[in-house]
């Protein structure tokens, strides 16, 4: 009953404060998050103290790499969420926009204007930086904020959420807007779920005990759960450039949901390129799956099981498919991949049309990565997750994914016969 009492308080509060964001000009709201990144970068030392309790914390209870990987800062990241605050304070104010208008021949004039959401619920895992993410970003729109952040990261976020409320106190916005839920226990995620009275969306961010947690939720939901992405390389592929992709989608940070976790071959261009890759990838730790005919060409390479083509690994593990054709390997995309990224190397523009047609996902590369799938290179800032699903919001939410929009319709006393 106390964590319910204290989380419906909190609520009101987050309530309370959006409306007062919802009429906050642009500049009143980039004054407080300057103020953010200024202290971010003042309190570094602090936020890497609580970073490396919960970091010890989280490797004595035997936390996977890829966990560990997600949840430790250092001071490039704490430099890079202070950057990315900036650069959120930086963008166009989404707030206002007009979208479309236009006039009816009965003279009414329709305008569609964006607005903020309301109130918005992110609940995620051991990202601490996710705090500063979701918060800039839902402030920046005109939202308050409800930070659930994972018990693994219970330090860290203490510290960031604190620095987050005192500046936008400093700033002249409520301190309210972003509220934090400091109490790890899980049944607070139960009570998230059940008040659509007063949360607009939630966002979570996590894995298969997240998503079942959500389960009978009566808020609406923005999921960002699994990322199985891929890369297929065509028949006409520059080999060279897909072997440095290929590289980079797998090794450059695996435990993240835009790392590909399997690879589809062209069989014209198997023999000749998988030698090559494999020797690279097991130089850089990464074991490698395979099918029969890729077996053949990597040694090293286990047999992979049908699971594997399903799995988001979230390490240096790597599945890898030898494929006749780009039917073959869209099909197997649309059978095994989670919606989020895929790419094709290849310099047949029909392929690569094709390819970008019929492949049904968030974001799909045509010779490039799919690590750059992400807010922050997409040019939002940051982001608050990576959507898969299909309404509202899709692929890196930024500033406008966090808006919805009204009509105004202006008249002159018409009334409808």
């Amino acid at each position: 009953m106390a964590l319910k009492s204290e989380l419906e308080t909190m609520l009101h509060g987050a309530r309370q404060a959006a409306r007062v964001l919802a009429r906050s000009r642009g500049k009143e709201k980039n004054a407080a998050l300057r103020l953010l990144a200024g202290a971010l970068r003042d309190a570094r030392d602090e936020i890497l103290a609580a970073n490396q309790g919960d970091y010890a914390r989280a490797l004595a209870r035997g936390r996977s790499a890829a966990f560990l990987d997600r949840l430790k800062l250092d001071r490039a990241r704490v430099e890079a969420m202070a950057l990315s605050v900036e650069q959120v304070a930086s963008l166009p104010d989404p707030v206002g926009e007009i979208i479309a208008g236009w006039r009816r021949p009965n003279g009414l004039e329709i305008t569609q204007i964006r607005i903020p959401i309301g109130v918005i619920a992110v609940i995620y895992e051991s990202r601490p930086n996710v705090t500063i993410d979701a918060a800039c970003l839902g402030i920046k729109a005109g939202n308050a904020v409800v930070l659930r952040g994972g018990s693994d990261a219970l330090e860290t976020n203490r510290v960031l959420a604190r620095l987050t409320a005192r500046s936008l106190a400093a700033g002249g916005l409520p301190a309210t807007a972003a509220a934090f839920v400091d109490n790890a226990d899980r049944a607070a995620i139960q009570v998230l779920k059940q008040r659509a009275d007063m949360i607009d969306l939630i966002i979570p961010r996590g894995g298969a005990e997240l998503k079942r947690a959500l389960e009978g939720a009566t808020v609406p939901i923005l999921p960002h759960f699994d990322g199985v992405c891929h890369v297929y390389v065509d028949r006409a592929a520059d080999l060279e450039m897909a072997q440095e992709v290929c590289v980079n989608a797998k090794c450059s940070r695996p435990a993240v949901c835009n790392a590909i976790e399997n690879l589809l071959v062209h069989n014209a261009v198997a023999a000749d390129f998988l030698g090559p890759l494999g020797e690279q990838l097991s130089a850089r730790g990464v074991e490698i799956r395979g099918c029969e005919r890729a077996r053949r060409i990597i040694p090293q390479a286990i047999a992979a099981t049908e699971q594997d083509w399903n799995a988001e690994y979230l390490d240096l593990i790597l599945a890898i498919k030898v494929v006749d054709s780009l039917d073959e390997a869209i099909a197997f995309i649309a059978r095994h991949g989670s919606g989020l990224a895929d790419a094709i190397i290849t310099g047949d523009l029909a392929a690569a049309g094709r390819f970008a047609e019929e492949v049904d996902s968030a974001a799909v590369y045509i010779n490039a990565s799919t690590r750059f799938t992400d807010g922050f290179e997409f040019g939002f800032g940051a982001e608050t997750g990576i959507s898969t699903n299909r309404l509202h919001a899709r692929g890196p939410m930024g500033l406008r994914e966090l808006t919805t929009y009204k009509y105004v319709v202006r008249g002159e006393g018409q009334v409808r016969i």
